[in-house]
């Protein structure tokens, strides 16, 4: 399909809170460092192709852009990235950033954040993004258990004007439940794609009856998770992919689309050319014969 005239507002839009946004964003993840992302001493993405694809994306009409003070190689910070390439930001620009986990300037993971070190997290974000408050700050969680004491230290910023809005991110579904219980979440965001964890496929559902968003990540990548696509899509995919003149990466990002209206979606890329074809993705209507097909491939896990 043609990405040249196609915008981020084909796919439709959403609300996250009171925040509008079009259902295709931009993942930041990989624009600090070239290949595998999130790992120590990662080659440094190209500064200037980071700057390009952020405007471009901006230009076609994404307002919802994912990112992290963890997501940084040397050299390169994704968040310092967004600030250089789109400050002063536009007003329909929705930042969604998260925390939890720590990275030490080695790269190297530390233990998640305590309570009392979320706010200097925040703080973080806050100062490399340049703003006075975050628009959306997710609680990336590791594990099953409580999230309550953390989740409810991210309610306090909220209420103190920090954060707008909060969500949860790697859930399970008694998660949500725990965060509703102490403040409202606009989203949850999960690793979720054609073949990658079916057995949320209700957790999905779920949320867009409670009116949260649903953001899945790894849409495209699969389990290849921060690697990247492996490139051995499977038969029923790349038939339906020939059969709209479409890439695999197009299917899979339209598919996670029509999983319902609450679906949001945020593929991340540092090349203009998948970028476009990525928010293009957003005008691709696969049939009720095609969902059938992914859906065998998804229930396969394949």
């Amino acid at each position: 399909m043609t990405s040249q005239t196609i915008t981020a507002a084909a796919s439709g839009t959403c609300t996250l809170g009171d925040l509008a946004v079009n259902r295709i964003g931009f993942g930041a993840m990989r624009l600090a460092q070239d290949g595998k992302a999130l790992i120590p001493d990662a080659v440094p993405g190209d500064r200037g192709r980071g700057i390009t694809v952020l405007r471009r994306a901006v230009e076609l009409g994404v307002n919802h852009i994912d990112t992290a003070a963890f997501y940084f190689s040397p050299l390169r910070s994704a968040n310092e990235l967004i600030n250089r390439a789109l400050a002063p930001y536009p007003d329909d620009l929705v930042i969604t950033t998260k925390v939890g986990p720590g990275r030490n300037r080695s790269g190297e993971w530390e233990t998640h954040a305590t309570p009392g070190q979320l706010r200097g997290q925040v703080e973080e974000n806050l100062r490399q993004l340049g703003r006075d408050h975050l628009d959306v700050v997710n609680l990336r969680i590791l594990g099953a258990g409580s999230i309550a004491e953390r989740f409810g230290a991210l309610a306090d910023l909220r209420t103190a004007g920090l954060i707008r809005h909060l969500g949860i991110s790697n859930v399970q579904p008694h998660h949500l439940e725990e965060a509703l219980a102490i403040a409202p979440v606009v989203c949850v965001q999960n690793p979720y794609g054609i073949g990658m964890r079916p057995e949320h496929d209700a957790f999905v559902r779920s949320c867009g009856e409670q009116g949260v968003a649903f953001v899945p990540f790894y849409a495209i990548a699969g389990t290849g998770r921060e690697a990247g696509a492996s490139g051995a899509d499977s038969p029923a995919v790349l038939a339906v992919a020939r059969a709209h003149g479409a890439t695999p990466a197009q299917v899979r990002i339209a598919w996670t689309l029509q999983r319902g209206p609450h679906v949001l979606a945020i593929p991340g890329t540092g090349n203009p050319d998948h970028l476009a074809a990525n928010v293009a993705a957003g005008a691709l209507r696969l049939t009720e014969d095609d969902l059938t097909t992914l859906e065998a491939v998804h229930r396969a896990g394949a």
